[in-house]
């Protein structure tokens, strides 16, 4: 049974209760920069066990009355066709799933804004796109000196020559695809143009990571360091809040160093800031949700391992620097930790070793049990991993056969026949598919199928790089996986 570490009810009520308090202080409009994501973070599930991967999404929906959403994106984004990774989807493409998903959870989508618009041939495209589809766009220009130049940013020719964005709510939340894409600046320009007007409206920070009431070095902010290896963000003491309120707090290093420009803008905007510290300008309350510290500092600590392994593999396929990998290195003689603390991954590479070097994979179930699956003739190592914790979990004796050969066999000469495919072996989506089919007159494969619902929450280690088809299955399913930095084959080409 997965322990839970974090109270998301109490995170709920306690950080939608926060983002109205700022509201009402400002008396108007609050622009609230919403950072990391809003409805997929699997990875605050997962250092903080308890903590919903829509959990955000659902708090917004509670104050839905208030909110209008504005859609922030980098018009030099468009151009590159920047990809997101995790979805492999571009941006521009992803700017169109987040309205659909905002506007299926009953929030209103306002407008997009094409930010750092130059004309751009694909960005034009995609505003004219937009507007066919009845979506606002507003358009937003590289301004010169930007950050640091602030009397040229707070005038007529540099957010001046910014679009107003129209809005009718007193909650504007300002998100992107990705980092990068231009939301604050977006936050401080609508703060130059409501100021101009007479409007009321201040701006606030949203994230979840760091946490900035729990310790520097704690696992749950480790974990974050991990997680944005690759942009080289780093955990600090914020120095502004401790000399300002005497008071130790955790932020980051860019919003540390960007402050005193911040501050700057704000004094210009408004003749005076409101805030003394990056932790000021910051609402997020998931510290007060953390109601069983050693299972979120355990869980974190099994993340980094997992970042550890993610890293490499970048490297491996040409996705990452080695500066990563050894920045999470670092993080784990930190956290006290090695890749031993992940036993999967001893589990698997014995598995490998008995079966003469063939892939294996391993997975530790939910209530602690580890089962693992060799390469065969019928099903690559994933899949009968697969159906070899389904058994355990359905109870079901381990040399009992869930799906016949008479299934496999005819998927296979597809495989290998219309789709000249070379290899043979099922994959996991194929797996489950012919699960699924065998269930219809097999009790003993509904039961394993059953099973397949309760493997969310459980670690896997694969002794190779596993297909990109296996590793979207695995997620799916809900299970964390792990896996060495080897290809199978040496062939440069990989699918």
């Amino acid at each position: 049974m997965r322990k839970i570490g974090f109270d998301n009810e109490l995170y709920l009520r306690k950080q939608s209760e926060m983002i109205m308090k700022r509201v009402n202080e400002f008396g108007g409009k609050l622009y609230l920069e919403l950072g990391g994501k809003l409805f997929d973070d699997y990875h605050a599930s997962r250092v903080l066990p308890g903590f919903e991967p829509d959990t955000k999404l659902q708090m917004l929906k509670t104050l839905a009355d208030n909110i209008e959403v504005v859609i922030v994106i980098n018009a030099n984004d468009i151009e590159s066709n920047k990809i997101r990774r995790d979805l492999g989807i571009t941006y521009d493409v992803d700017v169109l799933r987040l309205i659909d998903a905002y506007r299926a959870a009953g929030l209103f989508v306002g407008s997009v804004v094409l930010a750092q618009f130059n004309n751009q041939p694909a960005a034009c495209a995609f505003r004219s796109k937009l507007e066919a589809l009845d979506v606002k766009v507003f358009i937003h220009y590289p301004i010169e000196g930007y950050p640091y130049n602030v009397s040229h940013i707070v005038s007529d020719e540099g957010f001046g020559k910014n679009e107003y964005i129209e809005t009718t709510h007193r909650l504007i939340i300002v998100t992107a695809p990705g980092p990068g894409s231009g939301k604050l600046a977006t936050c401080l320009s609508q703060l130059y143009h409501e100021n101009k007007r007479g409007v009321k409206a201040g701006y606030a920070k949203y994230e979840t990571f760091p946490i900035w009431n729990i310790p520097l070095k704690h696992p749950v902010n480790l974990a974050y360091e991990a997680a944005t290896a690759d942009l080289n963000d780093v955990n600090m003491i914020d120095p502004y809040h401790l000399e300002a309120y005497g008071i130790t707090t955790v932020n980051y290093n860019r919003d540390v160093e960007a402050f005193p420009v911040l501050n700057a803008i704000f004094e210009k905007i408004d003749g005076v800031s409101p805030y003394k510290s990056p932790t000021d300008m910051g609402v997020n309350m998931a510290g007060y949700g953390i109601c069983d510290d050693e299972v979120c500092k355990e869980s974190s600590k099994q993340e980094i391992i997992r970042r550890y392994f993610a890293a490499m593999c970048d490297v491996k396929q040409g996705r990452g620097a080695q500066s990563a990998v050894d920045k999470i290195e670092s993080l784990m003689n930190q956290a006290g930790i090695t890749v031993d603390d992940r036993p999967v991954i001893a589990a698997a590479l014995e598995r490998s070793e008995q079966t003469g070097g063939q892939p294996a994979v391993a997975m530790e179930l939910p209530d602690g049990r580890i089962v693992t699956g060799k390469t065969s003739d019928l099903l690559g190592p994933s899949s009968a991993v697969l159906l070899n914790a389904a058994k355990a979990l359905a109870g079901l004796p381990d040399d009992l056969l869930t799906i016949s050969p008479s299934i496999i066999e005819p998927i296979q000469k597809v495989k290998t026949g219309i789709l000249k495919n070379h290899n043979p072996r099922l994959h996991l989506d194929e797996t489950l598919i012919a699960l699924a089919m065998s269930a219809n007159t097999n009790p003993v494969a509904e039961s394993a199928l059953n099973a397949v619902y309760r493997l969310a929450g459980s670690e896997a280690h694969s002794t190779v790089i596993l297909s990109q088809v296996d590793q979207e299955v695995f997620r799916k399913i809900g299970v964390n996986l792990t896996c060495e930095p080897v290809y199978q084959t040496k062939k440069l080409y990989h699918k």
